[in-house]
């Protein structure tokens, strides 16, 4: 009897550290992807039928295409072997890498059956602000999120996606992008879900320990942080947080730290209503002369200059 109450209670225990590690792990990535303007859109509803063959060039945006009826192969340099995707299907190239898109495992072969009609939406993404973006960094050459094994949310999205895409109506164009938007953000959350060997930011958000540190730290960024008060937040000693964190996301804690700081004055700067100076408050500078230096050190260009680069004044 002890012992399987000993079971349970194990059970209950990893059951709270996996709902823990989900909370900590999207809290990561919802303010990640927040501080960040991204620019998502489709760019083409293609339909091909019979044999045929599309190559889509290397290009300085991420692609993607979401099958919306049919079957389809992809091929290229950055896939070990051609990739079968079925409706439902999306794949995301985020660095925009040369692939090609056919009706056959072979793009060079005719097939011996006439194949059914195939259509997709195909888009482009890219992230806009920011010098550089530890999402990004840590997604691999191609990503695929398979429709059949997808959360309920992210099918429901690929369908209202889909029949947009149907509605020649006025406003079709804007709400297919804003739909796409959030489906690339749902797409990156089943890659961490399901990636065997995530890297980098990624990867540390399927640790527990790790997850918890970084979900307060993008939740409290103004805050005095210390390795040792992020090691306290992962339950670990200062020196084996330390190396666990660099070896796994790539940069030391301080330094991510920093990176982050300026993410998110980059963010808050856009916000005509905060001044510089209360953006260094709230991000824990205790003058705007150490926070101009600080920011101008990592961005490259002062507060000033940052704010009047964009065009949307009060981006949240």
């Amino acid at each position: 009897m002890a012992g399987v109450m000993a079971l349970a209670y194990d059970a209950g225990m990893d059951s709270i550290a996996g709902t823990t590690l989900d909370t900590d792990r999207d809290s990561v990535l919802e303010t990640v992807l927040g501080a960040y303007r991204m620019r998502v859109e489709i760019t083409a509803d293609v339909r091909y039928c019979g044999t045929w063959y599309d190559q889509e060039p290397a290009t300085r945006f991420g692609q993607f295409h979401l099958l919306t009826e049919g079957e389809c192969w992809v091929s290229g340099a950055a896939l070990e072997q051609p990739l079968q995707l079925r409706r439902g299907d999306l794949i995301v190239f985020p660095a925009g890498v040369r692939h090609v898109l056919s009706s056959g495992a072979d793009p060079q072969l005719s097939a011996a059956d006439d194949p059914d009609d195939t259509a997709m939406l195909c888009g482009e993404l890219e992230f806009i602000t920011g010098t550089s973006n530890p999402i990004f960094s840590a997604l691999p050459a191609y990503f695929v999120v398979r429709g059949g094994d997808s959360s309920e949310g992210f099918r429901q999205l690929a369908n209202m996606l889909t029949e947009t895409s149907r509605d020649r109506r006025w406003g079709r164009q804007l709400v297919q992008n804003k739909l796409a938007d959030s489906l690339f953000t749902m797409a990156v959350c089943e890659y961490v879900r399901r990636a065997d060997r995530p890297r980098g930011l990624l990867a540390a958000l399927t640790d527990v320990r790790l997850s918890r540190a970084l979900a307060a730290v993008h939740e409290r960024p103004g805050e005095d942080w210390t390795i040792q008060s992020m090691a306290q937040c992962a339950g670990m000693s200062r020196t084996a947080f330390a190396e666990l964190f660099t070896a796994t996301v790539g940069l030391p804690p301080i330094q991510y730290l920093a990176q982050w700081r300026a993410t998110e004055a980059r963010r808050l700067l856009k916000n005509r209503r905060f001044s510089v100076a209360a953006v260094a408050e709230m991000l824990g500078y205790r003058s705007e002369a150490a926070f101009r230096r600080f920011f101008k050190r990592i961005e490259g260009i002062g507060p000033g200059k940052a704010r009047s680069s964009g065009s949307d004044d009060d981006a949240g």
